[in-house]
């Protein structure tokens, strides 16, 4: 069996946009259930989404264990062997109070690329695979305004060609999750379930590629 590791946001935790217990979806109905459904029974699909996560940012408003290059050695070292590691982070880097340009991002998302890549955490102590999918833009923010101002929508539209030319520096493959499913309307930022099914399935085509 291979095993798939999804590190992501509250976008891979699940948060609805419709009404759902817990305002999450279902198992099957986020991204990495529909990966885990597409891939079939060979595939252990590892679902590790945190609200709030960001990429290598110690947040001080919300906590520093949202810093996402704090918890991804020690959440390798807890599933090795891992076959591949796709991430999706950067959504909560464009909050105003960080300043980040969508470069800066990007170069964040890329720092956790090389953690991958040094950890020996895949099969017979080699580095796993490594899938970036860049976040989908921005729709008109509702409610997030404020937390996003000084230009964070905008940003979000930069974010694809610079996590792509980060990927392919780094010789990891790329996914523009916005080439297949767009942010609701509902908030401006997560996803409804349209969106968990297309990008679930276009995670799941990539993953086929590198096997």
């Amino acid at each position: 069996m291979k095993t798939v590791l999804c590190y992501g946001d509250s976008n891979t935790h699940g948060s609805a946009t419709v009404p759902r217990p817990d305002g999450r979806y279902a198992p099957d109905e986020r991204w990495p259930g529909v990966l885990r459904a597409a891939l079939g029974p060979g595939w252990l699909v590892i679902e590790e989404g945190l609200g709030g996560r960001t990429t290598v940012n110690d947040d001080l408003v919300e906590g520093r264990e949202r810093n996402g290059s704090r918890y991804l050695y020690p959440c390798l070292m807890s599933h090795k062997p891992i076959d591949i590691v796709a991430i999706m982070l950067g959504t909560n880097d464009l909050k105003a109070r960080f300043g980040k340009t969508a470069w800066e991002v990007a170069a964040g998302v890329g720092a956790l690329v090389k953690i991958v890549q040094k950890s020996e955490a895949g099969p017979g102590g080699k580095a796993p695979a490594v899938l970036v999918v860049c976040p989908p833009p921005f729709a008109p923010l509702t409610g997030f305004a404020e937390m996003f101002a000084n230009g964070g929508a905008e940003k979000s539209f930069e974010l694809a060609k610079h996590y792509r030319a980060m990927a392919e520096t780094a010789g990891v493959r790329f996914l523009d999750a916005g080439s297949v499913a767009k942010s609701s309307p509902f908030d401006g930022i997560h996803l409804d379930p349209e969106a968990h099914l297309a990008i679930g399935k276009a995670v799941a085509a990539e993953v086929r590629k590198i096997g």
